[in-house]
């Protein structure tokens, strides 16, 4: 039998056969959920590929077997037992004359000496002002950061503003992205984009978006189609900019294919696997045949982007804002489509049932398939952590354990609770996050909550990321988290104050017919009544002000409050 018929071993290919879960039971995957995961990595009995870049750290001894490096500035650099490379990316030209991939890393992230802050948490979409149109915009955070920063916030923590498919409907949550290298244009403040405008059409939709401020919900199809409106007026009086030409140029190949696949998801229908044949890699011929026939409403997209940018730009100039970056990508979507042949379209990511989750978690996002990135020398890994850190006060990495191991769910599974972690290359990745954090000097959150195995949140220490503390799920009290971290009450997707306190959080969720751990949420509120020892019948807004008076005692670097709290 050869190595390709053998069947394959799980443990070459990363496959965890068993782990132990958020409660500290063992558990063992069954053999269904385990074929089908490996299936996903199509595995075979040979073991996944060694190619990859090589990594060392700075200060390290030259790596065996390199004749000579070619560092990302152009110098070449002979082998020297004495000579340290310095960080960067970089090649290696071995003695039989092969290239690879040169990854030299400082280790640790950036992590400024005596921070130590407090901030407000958002969700920007429900930020809303008096000049929103139906949804917070980028003019609302430069608003918000402003008033914070009188108040003395030294910094602000927002929900991802990843991109979403250009159609109807528009994709709400933040977290399922078409894109985590840009930016959703619903978050334009017209008003005050680069460039002419037809005021009096501009007025009109103006009030007809305001109008929208009123509503409980948040109508992003409404919103989308008004913008657009404006959008593509403005782009009608666009006679070019120089600045325009520079980011193009700078973002280069990456905005283009992004571009152009945002103008064909206006043309089809559906995901792209079930766009014409032509169409579905970006390497082709009729993709780029699109790029020229389609020229000005490519160009339309890029424009968006380059809009986003600089209003991002001036949003972040009064005061360091940490932006949240999502564990995964859409399979439907831009990124998915750029990067297909790194990505497992078989499985889909989530979380093993816990006490908050007795189901489990169904992200239905696409995983990379950590063997193929890995061959890729980390591209795309590279690049999300790039941008998002661009012009970024810290980021926030969303399931950050899903560096070290993630939850593969593989098709055809009845539900959450039947998969299988899969391993990653957290060493090379935690490599690649402090290099990309020391060159934008952002410094690392990592959000490590749920089932986290051991050995995770001491590596992530020792690299310079900030743990991610909530009261919700701690049984010390604020003064006894440590110092390497962020601390708050809750995240985005947990109840607020008022939620928990007077129980409506677990009556809507009983009333949605989501399952509930009611042990697990009586719980929470037991913490929340030790943490501000409010009696029972205490006023919301007094349990308020007193948990976050408990929580400004934690001797974190960041302690982070929500508006929706304060409201």
């Amino acid at each position: 039998m050869t190595a390709g018929n053998r069947p394959p071993n799980p443990t070459r290919w990363g496959v965890q056969k068993e782990y132990v879960d958020a409660t500290g039971v063992r558990r063992t995957v069954a053999p269904g959920p385990l074929a089908g995961v490996l299936e996903s990595l199509r595995a075979d009995g040979a073991g996944p590929p060694a190619r990859g870049p090589v990594l060392v750290h700075v200060g390290q001894p030259w790596p065996r077997g390199g004749r000579r490096a070619e560092l990302e500035d152009g110098t070449e650099l002979a082998a020297s037992s004495s000579r340290r490379l310095p960080a960067g990316y970089h090649a290696l030209v071995k003695r039989d004359g092969s290239r690879v991939p040169l990854i030299v890393s400082p280790r640790r992230c950036h992590l400024p000496a005596g921070l130590r802050a407090w901030g407000w948490a958002a969700q920007l979409y429900a930020t809303r002002s008096h000049g929103s149109w139906g949804i917070g915009d980028l003019a609302d955070l430069r608003a918000l950061g402003r008033w914070a920063r009188r108040q003395g916030a030294g910094m602000l923590l927002v929900n991802p503003l990843h991109a979403v498919r250009p159609i109807l409907p528009q994709e709400a949550s933040p977290y399922f992205p078409s894109s985590r290298l840009y930016r959703n244009p619903l978050y334009l403040r017209v008003e005050e984009m680069r460039g002419t405008r037809p005021e009096a059409l501009v007025r009109r939709l103006a009030r007809r978006g305001q109008s929208l401020n009123a509503a409980t919900v948040i109508d992003r199809d409404r919103i989308y189609a008004l913008k657009l409106e404006a959008l593509e007026a403005m782009w009608d009086r666009f006679r070019g900019d120089p600045d325009f030409d520079a980011y193009c140029a700078v973002e280069g190949e990456t905005l283009e294919h992004y571009a152009i696949f945002c103008v064909l998801a206006e043309h089809h229908t559906g995901p792209w696997w079930e766009w014409p044949a032509q169409f579905r890699s970006p390497a082709s011929s009729a993709v780029r045949e699109v790029g020229v026939v389609e020229r000005r409403r490519v160009d339309f997209h890029r424009w968006l982007q380059w809009q986003l940018d600089e209003q991002l730009a001036r949003s972040s100039r009064e005061i360091p804002i940490v932006h949240d970056l999502a564990i995964g990508v859409a399979p439907d979507g831009a990124d998915a489509w750029m990067w297909q042949d790194m990505l497992a379209f078989g499985a889909r990511i989530g979380a093993p049932p816990d006490e908050f989750s007795p189901a489990g978690q169904d992200w239905g996002l696409a995983p990379f398939d950590p063997h193929r990135l890995r061959a890729a020398g980390y591209r795309p890994f590279i690049q999300t952590l790039r941008r998002a850190m661009r012009g970024a006060g810290g980021v926030r990495i969303d399931h950050v354990m899903g560096l070290f191991r993630l939850w593969w769910i593989p098709r055809g599974a009845r539900d959450a609770a039947e998969g299988a972690y899969v391993r990653y290359p957290a060493a090379d990745l935690l490599d690649i996050v402090a290099l990309e954090s020391r060159r934008a000097r952002a410094f690392v959150v990592g959000e490590d909550l749920g089932t986290v195995e051991a050995g995770v949140r001491p590596e992530l220490r020792r690299r310079g990321v900030l743990s991610y503390r909530l009261a919700w799920f701690e049984e010390t009290p604020p003064q006894r988290y440590p110092a390497q971290a962020l601390a708050a009450l809750a995240t985005h997707d947990l109840p607020t104050v008022a939620g928990v306190w007077t129980r409506a959080d677990v009556l809507e969720m009983e009333q949605s017919g989501r399952p509930v751990n009611r042990a697990a949420e009586e719980l929470v509120r037991r913490r929340l009544q030790r943490l501000t020892g409010a009696v029972d019948d205490a006023p919301v807004g007094d349990v308020v002000v007193r948990a976050y008076r408990a929580l400004a005692g934690a001797p974190s670097r960041l302690v982070a409050a929500t508006l929706d709290d304060a409201t």
